[in-house]
């Protein structure tokens, strides 16, 4: 009963290393109690953010992702380290606009000439 004197249990977070980069990331337990790295000291508004990446820091201590769209435009967020990770892939955040840049890359390769242009018969008087 001592413990229901003292308020909320707040879990226990932390930095940790990022296994892939080595900068520091804070350890934070999520709603299922399951642990995420999220970038620290960066809390950007949460309507700038894809809705699955948003976690949302509860009165507990945990996190949970915040999948309400829109957001409140002055909600704030964090974000996971594996997206501002400079030695891992960025996941595809966008479908459609991956979709747009691979048919781009197409479509400039379509019209790219095959073979450069000749080069002119007579050299130009330069002076």
């Amino acid at each position: 009963m001592a413990a229901l004197d003292e308020g909320p249990r707040r879990l226990e977070r932390g930095r940790s290393r990022c296994p892939y980069c080595g900068l520091p990331a804070e350890r934070v337990a999520t709603l299922e109690y399951d642990w995420v790295l999220l970038e620290p000291d960066m809390e950007p508004l949460a309507h700038t953010v894809p809705a699955e990446h948003r976690w949302i820091e509860l009165s507990d201590g945990r996190v949970t992702v915040y999948g309400v769209c829109p957001p409140d435009p002055f909600q704030r967020c964090r974000i996971e380290h594996r997206l501002a990770c400079s030695a891992q892939p960025l996941p595809d955040l966008w479908p459609w606009l991956t979709s747009l840049r691979n048919e781009n890359t197409r479509r400039a390769d379509r019209q790219q000439p095959s073979d450069p242009p000749p080069p002119p018969e007579t050299l130009p008087d330069a002076g």
